[in-house]
């Protein structure tokens, strides 16, 4: 009697896999690969939003500060731009203080009026970057006309102080600027500037 063969053994099923048969995601995993989900999600997100509302406001400001200055009728309180400076090729020194300028425009002329006090030092070096020196200041010689006067409200017929002017010509088209400088307190001379650029 031929013995009856035993039935193959069925291996052991493998464990449930999830996708690509990897082993299934426990919730730590999972809870952690979503958070750092969220976070990429709210850094490519939010950070370049940042940065536009920041730009955004900085453009409103600059928008604004730009309004006020072309809305202004006097000397403004303020230190003109670099550009400007360089337009007028006035070169307002560092030190300056007490800095106040105003700016007109016609399709002819352009100006720039400046005030400011210096040192007697940075007088000096304010002269010869602008291409003279003090020996070219003329005592009394008020070197700006009435009408610029009268423009942003200077008066150089007060007695008692020490007027000097100059009035600096270049080539066309670079500006011819017109200076007086009170110096009535030699170590603080104050500046008076206009620049005229015509086109």
């Amino acid at each position: 009697m031929t013995p009856t063969s035993a039935p193959p053994s069925t291996p052991p099923s493998p464990p449930a896999t999830g996708d690509g048969g990897k082993p299934p995601e426990d919730r730590r995993h999972r809870n952690r690969r979503r958070l750092l989900t969220l976070i990429v999600i709210v850094l490519l997100v939010g950070v370049p939003a940042g940065y536009l509302a920041i730009a955004a406001e900085q453009s409103r400001d600059s928008g604004r500060k730009s309004e006020a200055e072309a809305a202004a009728t006097g000397l403004q309180p303020i230190r003109p731009a670099g550009f400007r400076k360089r337009i007028y090729d006035l070169p307002i020194p560092a030190g300056a203080s007490k800095v106040r300028y105003y700016e007109t425009n016609n399709w002819k002329n352009s100006r720039l009026y400046a005030q400011f006090d210096l040192t007697s030092g940075r007088l000096d070096t304010f002269l010869n970057q602008m291409g003279t020196n003090r020996s070219a200041l003329k005592p009394g010689a008020v070197t700006i006309s009435k009408r610029d006067q009268k423009i942003v409200k200077w008066d150089f017929s007060v007695p008692d102080h020490l007027w000097s002017g100059l009035v600096y010509k270049q080539k066309a088209p670079l500006p011819t600027v017109d200076v007086i400088v009170d110096l009535s307190d030699p170590a603080t001379p104050r500046v008076y500037a206009v620049s005229t650029a015509t086109a």
